[in-house]
């Protein structure tokens, strides 16, 4: 499933078509999200984040009624409310908050939605089937169908985006002046939001293929939006129990470590299975058996419970000749039964069956080439009336060999985010050498710290910073 294109989809008809919606499709719709997407995985920050959704709400024209909060592991930039009191925020879009006032005008302006009833009022010409027929191509990476729902969110923008946007804004302004927060955050939002978008805009024009990204907050706004700077002005007349300040020091204390891009999420390792990143190779052995220790070096065998069969791979230096060669020589031998060409991974490979002799057992003899070893299987039973049934297990673990990517090894732990304070020699150029970002993540790097285009950190000033993880 292509990631980017699935919340990007979401968001275009969630956020402006999610009042096509009943309670019940809402519901449905957060089963398939919690499914292809899922939740991301920090409670401290999720519980952070609902609080302040509840905070929100206690003063709203909601206040007591029950909201359904959700972090969504996604990199894509986008926040997003359905029918139903649903409210969703993406990973993706905190790296791009500054403070906790922030964070508060983009959840506030998703509580707004839901309470102006724009989740309520919207025409009814999505359509449910509809929307469960985008989101169907959408989860299958069909590009039709990111295509179609793009238009679709496009043309619902014309007719009723801008007047809601506007209303879920003011409402926004309105609960964050009650709850003691600056509404002028919203505003810098807002700022930010507009340099992401000149700043994915340079990079299409020279030519970076950059990746695709489609924002719904905001969107509708230009940068010096009057309609939202009255409603911000008004929101100031409100009064509050008492001034709360930017929240930057807790903001950044509740992000420290927050995973930044692509989430390779570390799947629970197979006990059966055999790595060796050295080589940069591995493979499954039979379910349930116990590795061994290396026989000698690289080497390494594993058996059933019982000791009754082994499989053993060993590397060795790889020689011109091709695998069924490789085999006949290496052994040393005049003839394999039933001999094959094998390709796991779609590496060249030959396997047979080599005769046992003098009362022993028959063995699965298999070689498979990778770069310069050839990778020689031995597989071996106790007693010949076992052979048929463990030689398949031999045959169907020989076949999980596979190289480990470069984007296996690096993606085994993703980037995460980290806070330094700057020092009078701090620069963004240095930064990025330090770190060795390529020429667009120093342009990520000054844009998720307030510096895009131009512009250098103050001495003392903390520092948001994304580095791969060891």
């Amino acid at each position: 499933m292509r990631l980017l294109s699935c919340t990007a989809i979401v968001t275009a008809l969630l956020f402006f078509a999610a009042p096509a919606f009943s309670a019940s499709n809402a519901e449905k719709m957060y089963a398939e999200m919690m499914a292809s997407i899922g939740p991301y995985q920090d409670p401290e920050l999720t519980a952070y984040l609902e609080g302040l959704v509840n905070e929100i709400v206690s003063v709203s024209e909601m206040s007591g009624e029950k909201f359904t909060f959700t972090l969504l592991d996604a990199p894509d930039i986008n926040a997003f409310a359905t029918a139903d009191n649903y409210v969703y925020i993406n990973r993706g879009l905190l790296n791009y908050i500054r403070n906790e006032a922030q964070l508060v005008s983009v959840l506030a302006h998703e509580v707004g939605h839901i309470t102006q009833s724009h989740v309520d009022l919207m025409p009814m010409a999505a359509g449910t089937a509809r929307f469960l027929a985008q989101l169907a191509g959408m989860l299958s990476g069909a590009n039709e169908a990111y295509e179609a729902g793009m238009a679709y969110a496009n043309s619902l923008l014309k007719g009723h985006g801008r007047d809601n946007e506007l209303d879920a804004d003011e409402a926004a302004a309105r609960y964050m002046a009650k709850l003691g927060y600056d509404p002028e955050e919203m505003l810098q939002m807002l700022s930010t939001m507009k340099d992401l978008e000149l700043m994915m805009k340079d990079r299409a024009a020279q030519g970076g293929a950059p990746r695709r990204s489609y924002h719904g907050l905001f969107a509708s706004h230009p940068r010096n939006d009057m309609r939202l700077r009255s409603a911000v002005s008004k929101s100031k007349t409100i009064e509050s129990s008492a001034a709360r300040d930017s929240g930057e020091e807790r903001y950044r204390q509740m992000t420290e470590g927050l995973v930044w891009g692509e989430n390779f999420k570390e799947k629970d390792p197979k006990p059966e299975r055999y790595s060796d990143m050295s080589l940069r190779i591995r493979f499954d052995f039979p379910e349930g058996w116990t590795h061994l220790a290396n026989l000698q070096k690289k080497s390494v065998a594993g058996e059933p419970e019982g000791g009754d069969a082994r499989l053993s791979m060993t590397p060795n230096p790889r020689t011109p000749q091709t695998p069924e060669e490789y085999l006949y020589n290496f052994l040393n031998i005049s003839q394999l039964r039933d001999g094959q060409e094998i390709k796991p991974a779609r590496l060249k490979g030959y396997t047979g069956v080599l005769p046992g002799e003098n009362g022993n057992p028959d063995q699965r003899i298999a070689v498979v080439f990778y770069k310069l070893n050839a990778y020689l299987f031995t597989g071996e039973v106790k007693n010949q009336s076992s052979f048929e049934e463990f030689d398949q297990k031999f045959l169907e673990s020989i076949d999980t060999f596979r190289p480990v990517s470069n984007r296996e090894i690096s993606g085994q732990k993703p980037k995460t985010i980290h806070y330094v304070k700057a020092t009078a020699a701090t620069t963004f150029d240095r930064l990025g050498q330090h770190l060795k970002l390529t020429p667009f993540e120093v342009q990520d790097l000054r844009l998720i710290n307030g510096y895009y285009p131009t512009g250098e950190p103050r001495p003392g000033e903390w520092i948001r910073i994304f580095r791969q993880e060891q």
